[in-house]
């Protein structure tokens, strides 16, 4: 599976509205459509989850937009704008980054990218 088909089917097709896979060296490995990060937002973003309390103090800002941070970790992130929500799971070589709207439960949002990390660790990324 390519890291645009990750993208389009396990996430955007599992009713996230946005999501992107970053490097964990600052680059962009798929995105969906007309979702894209704000210039320094990937380096922050990587380097925040050496240091996951700067999530907290600092909010999880992505693609120009802040979310209130509810879980910060050196593993998963989850914030709160809205109605909706951030998902923000790192793996060994990558982040993934889901934002959903009120269609999915925070609960739901945050086991479905879990899993696809799992998924990617398990598989050495």
């Amino acid at each position: 599976m390519s890291w645009q088909s990750y993208v389009d089917t396990s996430l955007v097709g599992a009713g996230f509205v946005n999501a992107l896979i970053l490097g964990t060296d600052g680059s962009t490995w798929a995105t969906s459509k007309g979702f894209a990060l704000k210039a320094g937002e990937e380096k922050t973003i990587v380097a925040n989850f050496t240091s996951p309390d700067k999530f907290t103090a600092n909010g999880i800002i992505v693609a120009g937009v802040k979310y209130l941070a509810l879980k910060t970790d050196t593993r998963s992130v989850y914030g709160k704008q809205g109605t909706g929500g951030i998902v923000l799971v790192k793996t060994g070589k990558c982040v993934l980054i889901a934002v959903y709207n009120d269609k999915l439960t925070p609960g739901a949002a945050a086991n479905i990218v879990e899993k696809l990390g799992d998924y990617l660790i398990d598989a050495g990324y």
